[in-house]
């Protein structure tokens, strides 16, 4: 009896032990579980959406920054244009030139890379980029020289991020020299943007703060056979006059076709 009993305690100890070590196991297993790369989230939508091109792999993210690119030359262009004639001051008119040199270069070296991996490329600015083009068509003297100023620091400040996220995870060699010019050109625009001694500081900190991550831009659908680089066309937006709305800015072609994503 005492023998039986020993046992029966012994066994139900040892059975509660168990019990407590498998319940521990098992709270430390489906964390690791729940927080694992499952399908549809991770490093299987990363490898889902890249493609294999001869210059490396081309991720999702990497097509994004190809129309980002596109896109800011399509408005920041004719804003430059702009502000050459109605900037009242000589900084906000130098800033105007620095923007027509460096989106000129800089869609040209779109045109190149998107045709080389045969990637289509939009026409036209977005909404929110004509919607900035109007802002500045309406703007006169001193008010137009605070809008240029506050509405293209605060573009380039959005897009300089997305430049270093694009550099630092990219895998594709023409992407990755794309985001070294694109870093250098718009490290160059923040600079003499700044310059002005226009840029509302506080403002732009609060749009920050404030702004969710952006979406992406309807990047080009993955590319197929690559194509060789096609002749880089200028881009010579029409002079700004007052009653001009942001529609009848003259445009470039794309690389690869017309495209109205964006």
């Amino acid at each position: 009896m005492r023998t039986t009993r020993g046992r029966g305690g012994l066994f139900s100890g040892t059975g509660i032990i168990v019990a407590g070590l498998t319940a521990t196991l098992i709270a430390l297993v489906f964390p690791v579980w729940s927080y694992a790369d499952r399908s549809g989230t991770g490093v299987s939508v990363l490898n889902a959406t890249t493609m294999t091109t001869r210059y490396g792999p081309l991720s999702a993210l990497d097509r994004d920054f190809i129309t980002k690119v596109r896109l800011a030359g399509l408005w920041e262009l004719p804003a430059g244009q702009q502000a050459e004639t109605k900037g009242t001051t000589e900084a906000v008119r130098t800033a105007g030139e620095h923007l027509i040199e460096g989106h000129t270069f800089l869609d040209a070296r779109v045109r190149d890379v998107a045709a080389r991996l045969n990637l289509p490329l939009p026409n036209q600015p977005n909404d929110q980029q004509k919607q900035w083009l109007a802002t500045l068509d309406a703007a006169r003297g001193e008010t137009y020289d605070h809008e240029f100023a506050n509405i293209l620091r605060l573009a380039h400040g959005r897009v300089f991020s997305v430049v270093a996220q694009v550099r630092a995870t990219t895998r594709n060699s023409l992407v990755r020299a794309l985001a070294d010019d694109a870093n250098t050109t718009v490290l160059d625009h923040i600079t003499v943007l700044e310059a002005t001694g226009l840029v509302d500081y506080d403002a732009i900190a609060r749009d920050t703060a404030s702004a969710s991550a952006p979406p992406l831009t309807g990047s080009p659908a993955p590319p197929r056979e690559p194509a060789g680089p096609g002749s880089p066309v200028p881009v010579t937006p029409s002079p700004s006059r007052p009653e001009t709305a942001p529609s009848a800015y003259s445009l470039p072609p794309a690389a690869n076709g017309p495209s109205d994503d964006g």
